[in-house]
């Protein structure tokens, strides 16, 4: 595992981190306590020492879990969680007061950590974002006061699906220590202008959805049947399965790789700017964390299949 700096906080951390919203088990079929146990315990086996999770997860669950862990291993582990918005509005809406009220953000923390069994946590993010806060920096301050208090390292936010440049004036300022956002072959729209500011700003990056929930996977197919309680029988809703299956097809033509390489190569290439410092890709079983961990010991992409990638940028929302 290889190890890189998240922006200015001076944390060390994996290159592929664990996205832990899928052993919440909420919105997922399938999984249990059992086997997400197994499956923390096999990421830190395999050098992995960042986990991202959020109050949302299960309501709490998904932190309890990552609590036994902490309590189990003694290897030196960051753990990042999320605020959610009190108005339950994904994505962001409303006033600052509606959605981060002074209350909801001290009540979450305090939360997070009787779920984490932490007196303490590296680093709490505001799972939504809209920057029509910045005229209201009360959210600030109470990350601030909690932060001297020692109940938090560091801050950030969690900005809204496929909408990175609303972190620009944010970034800007040098108001949060970090941003987490969705990044992957198909929405490559933060090397527009985030990647970049970020780096000089030096604001970590924590990169989400790698897989785009599972298309650049090559395990979507026109056939596949996803359960009523997974929430990803919206995302890909109608046509939605054949229009990623065409789209995976043609990168595996060009690349010249084999469907089942393209996981690896999803993974390679949300790595390779130099402003990212971890990518968090949701795992729930042991087999996911071997494969997903063995990628940072794979060399960097070479410049001919970057290109080809470059050209499978596709604009689109799925998540209405």
């Amino acid at each position: 595992m290889q190890y890189r700096s998240l922006g200015r906080t001076g944390l060390q951390v994996s290159e592929i981190g664990f996205g832990a919203w899928g052993i919440g088990a909420k919105m997922w079929k399938g999984g249990d306590d059992k086997s997400s146990m197994q499956a923390l315990n096999k990421a830190v086996d395999a050098g992995i020492n960042f986990f991202d999770t959020a109050l949302a997860y299960g309501d709490g669950h998904s932190e309890e879990l990552i609590g036994r862990l902490l309590k189990e291993r003694e290897e030196e582990l960051y753990v990042a969680t999320k605020i959610p918005p009190f108005n339950k509005r994904w994505p962001a809406q409303g006033t600052l007061n509606e959605a981060f009220p002074r209350h909801h953000i001290v009540n979450s923390v305090e939360t997070s950590l009787r779920n984490l069994g932490q007196d303490s946590v590296d680093l709490v993010q505001l799972h939504v974002w809209d920057p029509s806060w910045l005229d209201d920096l009360r959210w600030h301050e109470a990350l601030c006061d909690l932060r001297q208090m020692g109940r938090l390292r560091f801050f950030g936010v969690s900005i809204n699906d496929h909408q990175p440049d609303t972190a620009l004036d944010l970034v800007e300022r040098g108001l949060v220590d970090s941003v987490q956002v969705i990044y992957n072959i198909f929405d490559q729209s933060p090397t527009d202008q985030l990647f970049q500011l970020c780096w000089e700003k030096r604001v970590g990056v924590i990169v989400r959805v790698p897989f785009d929930e599972g298309a650049l996977t090559g395990k979507v197919t026109p056939e596949t049947h996803f359960s009523r309680r997974d929430w990803r029988s919206r995302y890909f809703k109608d046509d939605r399965k054949q229009q990623v299956w065409e789209r995976v097809q043609k990168i595996v033509q060009e690349t010249g790789i084999g469907l089942e390489e393209l996981p690896r190569l999803a993974l390679r290439f949300c790595l390779h700017p130099r402003a990212v410092g971890t990518v968090i890709p949701g795992m729930r079983r042991t087999k996911h964390v071997e494969a997903n961990a063995s990628v940072s010991d794979l060399p960097p992409l070479d410049d001919e299949t970057l290109e080809i990638l470059k050209r499978h940028r596709w604009e689109r929302n799925f998540y209405p």
